[in-house]
């Protein structure tokens, strides 16, 4: 969740060795925490850590990347999009790491975006850079309110 300001990001999606999570750290500010799933062994410590994060990170960032291979993300995003839609971002890169997504994965993906807008998901792009965009501005939103607070009652 977000605490006087700290935005907790969870990076969720693809793994596989895709670079979309250093290249999208490359565009955030500096103060913007964030969790990253990917670790060398993927035992029952790690995947309850994983669960830890998806019920308290300010915002649960999921990016499918054409170099994904297993089927498991897509079932995070239709949890998270019925559980908690304000803080799903969706990503899709429809071409990364030299690989794009077939006709039909494609209107695969059409489908999955139509359903989560149904359901509230209002934070979708298609790029890095919107993505960055958004948790950036919405930190330091966050981040000014928790200085800004003035006491305006009647003493």
């Amino acid at each position: 969740m977000c605490i006087y300001g700290i935005t907790v990001l969870g990076l969720f999606g693809t793994c596989n060795e895709s670079k979309w999570r250093e290249e999208l750290l490359t565009k955030l500010d500096k103060e913007i925490t964030y969790f990253n799933p990917v670790v060398d062994d993927w035992n029952e410590e790690a995947q309850a850590n994983e669960d830890k994060h998806k019920k308290s990170d300010t915002f649960i960032l999921i990016t499918l990347t054409p170099e994904m291979k297993g089927f498991y993300t897509i079932a995070e995003i239709i949890e998270m999009a019925y559980t908690n839609p304000c803080r799903v971002i969706f990503c899709h890169l429809d071409e990364y790491g030299g690989k794009k997504f077939d006709e039909a994965q494609t209107r695969s993906l059409k489908k999955i975006i139509k359903d989560i807008e149904a359901v509230g998901v209002t934070h979708i792009y298609d790029n890095l850079d919107d993505v960055a965009d958004f948790i950036n501005a919405y930190s330091r939103v966050m981040y000014n309110y928790r200085y800004d607070i003035k006491d305006v009652s009647d003493k």
